[in-house]
């Protein structure tokens, strides 16, 4: 989910993990070249070889409760975030929505239950809920069968009243080759269970099986992988998931490539509109319960004078902050934005989104924070307009270190070379646990922000932002400033002759 790109990139030109070691050695090498640079200019001067522009990498690092140098390398440079914009919407969220925060999905109905018959329409009053899974509706909507309604003699109802969206949202310019993607999927009222299908294809003695998850009516799938002998399982990229969209408003997606015996392969697509999803996995599973509804499938607000029939209560905000950061979701934020726009709406507000992003501006500049420049946008940074200095990221880090709510926001974050987004960076390099950094990732755009302890247990704040075509040495770039900052931090003694107040270099 968090995978946000134009296109397909090469692999790292070079080797991450030996790119970070060389600064040890470096420094091993030649102990007396440490006290001849500071350590802002190594990084900068490694940054400028990976990647040939001086003004490429964008970085801030504070200490913040123990000794340490402030370091800035083109601090206040307006950069391009990525999803290190994510730990600003979750932040702001769980101070201005508090963590006990939750959503409510409520079922209601205009008629009466006359034997095993509910006579009259099923209204869904949907709440906004980031995370409405099929496993939450399956456990909500069986509680039908515990009524002894096996009928359903109306129309199935969605009320998404909850967002005002005026002005739309922005679309996100992607160049790559499949706008079905789930970091593509967009926020929505009527949003359930991301807006996601699971395909699945598996090959056996009888051939070729599929299926997907939930299973639709308005999706079909044509299955035309061919069977083949045993044999190593190929990738995912070795097949082709093409929809193909009807008048009827139906869809067909025909997959094509050749499975060894005993392997699976599997998609995530995001097929149909929001509302059309929901109706039709909220019509399957009922069916599925041997419930039957006769009539359409419609888009209306409730009535006033409705019974509430069911109810499904949301995990609470911590909860969904830490789906959020720790595997990057883009819909779960940018929904997140829009809850924040509804619950402080003023009277003359047409847009949740743009009322959403008001609320954080001016939270942020009650704290002391400049926003002056910054671009939050749609709040997930999935987008190519969103703006943010190094420095005012390290000035929110810092705020948010001294929050009721720190731990929070920082359970929520990868824990280096051991969950989420840095599972697999940094590894044996010593740093495993020893940070929680949230990572970003667009084309021509690499980026980090959170929290890292150096070897005597001082915490860093450290946000760090390459923008570069192309970017693909930005990480080893990141990772190296992560590593630094552990194993030679600038503590004013051996590595660095910079003045204590952090004066930038540029």
């Amino acid at each position: 989910m968090g995978c946000q790109h134009g296109r397909a990139v090469p692999r790292l030109l070079v080797s991450t993990l030996a790119a970070i070691l060389s600064i040890g050695t470096a420094f091993a090498s030649d102990p007396a070249a440490s006290t001849k640079k500071t350590w802002s200019s190594q990084v900068r001067d490694y940054a400028f070889q990976s990647l040939n522009d001086e003004h490429a990498l964008s970085m801030a690092a504070i200490p913040l409760n123990g000794p340490g140098i402030e370091q800035y390398i083109n601090a206040d440079a307006l950069m391009s975030p990525g999803s290190i914009l994510k730990l600003v919407t979750t932040y702001a969220a769980l101070e201005t929505l508090g963590p006990t925060y939750h959503w409510d999905t409520n079922f209601y109905t205009d008629g009466e239950l006359v034997g095993d018959t509910l006579n009259g329409n099923f209204y869904v009053d949907l709440g906004g809920d980031p995370k409405l899974t099929i496993e939450r509706l399956w456990s909500t909507l069986s509680e039908l069968r515990g009524m002894g309604i096996s009928a359903i003699n109306g129309n199935l109802v969605l009320d998404g009243d909850v967002f005002k969206l005026a002005e739309g949202l922005p679309v996100f310019d992607d160049n790559g080759n499949n706008p079905h993607a789930p970091f593509l999927v967009q926020p929505s009222p009527y949003l359930t269970n991301l807006n996601l299908v699971h395909f699945q294809v598996r090959a056996d003695e009888r051939g070729t099986q599929a299926w997907s998850a939930p299973s639709l009516n308005d999706v079909v799938i044509d299955n035309r992988v061919t069977a083949a002998a045993e044999g190593p399982c190929p990738a995912r990229r070795n097949f082709d998931w093409e929809p193909i969209f009807h008048d009827d408003h139906r869809v067909t997606v025909r997959v094509t490539g050749e499975l060894p015996q005993g392997c699976r392969t599997t998609a995530y697509l995001s097929v149909l509109p929001h509302e059309q999803y929901t109706a039709s996995l909220i019509r399957s599973l009922l069916t599925d319960m041997g419930i039957e509804i006769s009539g359409k499938s419609l888009l209306a607000s409730t009535p006033e004078d409705a019974r509430l029939l069911l109810k499904t209560t949301s995990p609470d905000l911590v909860t969904m902050v830490r789906d959020i950061n720790k595997w990057s979701s883009n819909v779960m934020a940018r929904q997140l934005l829009l809850t924040i726009g509804s619950e402080y709406r003023l009277d003359d507000d047409e847009d949740d989104r743009v009322a959403g992003i008001r609320v954080i501006y001016q939270w942020l500049q009650d704290k002391g924070v400049n926003t002056a420049g910054m671009v939050i946008d749609n709040g997930a940074g999935l987008t190519r307009h969103g703006r943010i200095t190094a420095r005012q990221g390290a000035q929110i880090l810092q705020h948010a270190w001294n929050s009721d709510y720190s731990a929070d926001l920082m359970a929520s974050m990868p824990l280096i070379a051991m969950d989420g987004t840095m599972a697999r960076r940094l590894r044996n390099t010593g740093l495993d646990g020893k940070g929680r950094i949230k990572t970003g990732y667009l084309e021509n755009v690499r980026s980090i922000a959170g929290f890292t302890r150096d070897d005597t247990n001082t915490t860093w704040a450290v946000v760090g932002m390459v923008n570069n075509d192309p970017a693909w040495n930005g990480q080893a770039v990141l990772d190296r400033i992560i590593y630094s900052l552990h194993h030679r931090p600038p503590t004013g003694t051996t590595l660095s002759q910079a003045p204590t107040s952090g004066t930038e270099i540029r």
